[in-house]
């Protein structure tokens, strides 16, 4: 997986970034959280693991950009704390958007755990956005279930939804195989009764 980490600590961004390189993992490293948003916003990844107190943006607000960044696939949000034990702080962060803690100093073990939860997560929330992007057409009708909406046909849809309109042709290959033989068929059975 891609990750991008934002630690102000070299010490600390470099024993995460070899940590998390050596579970396997493409690391980009920035060295705050300015810097950081940056790189997200240039390159979204789906794992930021972040510092909580940085100068300039700190790991909250780095967290609320990237859940107000628009057309953005959901970014699981790990928050590196030394804040541990104050219930106040996890509330705040869990409203800023933030999904998991880790207390410092670093954990391998709890790192790799929350690391696989993530990609749990990930893979849920792909496969969901998915199936949102699949619509149900009628078979027989050929009309569309727009959720809330119900079903209408494909003229109604693309019209309310994409501001298409649509004019009615048919295709030269259904006419040549289809449409041609029929009419022959009719042409020599009226023919035959004359």
């Amino acid at each position: 997986m891609n990750i991008l980490i934002a630690e102000d600590d070299m010490i600390s961004r470099k024993l995460l970034h070899t940590t998390l390189e050596q579970f396997g993992h493409n690391v980009t490293a920035a060295e705050d959280g300015a810097s950081a948003w940056r790189i997200f916003n240039d390159c979204p990844t789906r794992i930021v693991v972040s510092d909580w107190l940085m100068p300039g943006i700190d790991g909250l607000e780095f967290c609320r950009k990237i859940r107000q960044r628009p057309d953005t696939d959901y970014t699981y949000f790990i928050l590196l704390t030394a804040n541990v034990g104050a219930e106040e702080n996890y509330f705040q962060a869990m409203e800023a958007g933030v999904d998991d803690f880790l207390s410092k100093p670093l954990d391998r073990t709890q790192l790799k755990i929350r690391l696989r939860v993530a990609e749990r997560i990930l893979e849920s929330t792909s496969r969901i956005k998915s199936l949102e992007n699949v619509l149900t057409i009628c078979a027989y009708t050929k009309k569309i279930n727009f959720p809330e909406e119900g079903w209408q046909t494909i003229e109604e849809f693309m019209d309310k939804h994409l501001s298409i309109k649509v004019s009615h042709g048919i295709d030269p290959d259904y006419y040549d195989k289809e449409i041609v033989p029929q009419l022959e068929k009719m042409k020599n059975e009226s023919a035959k009764l004359l």
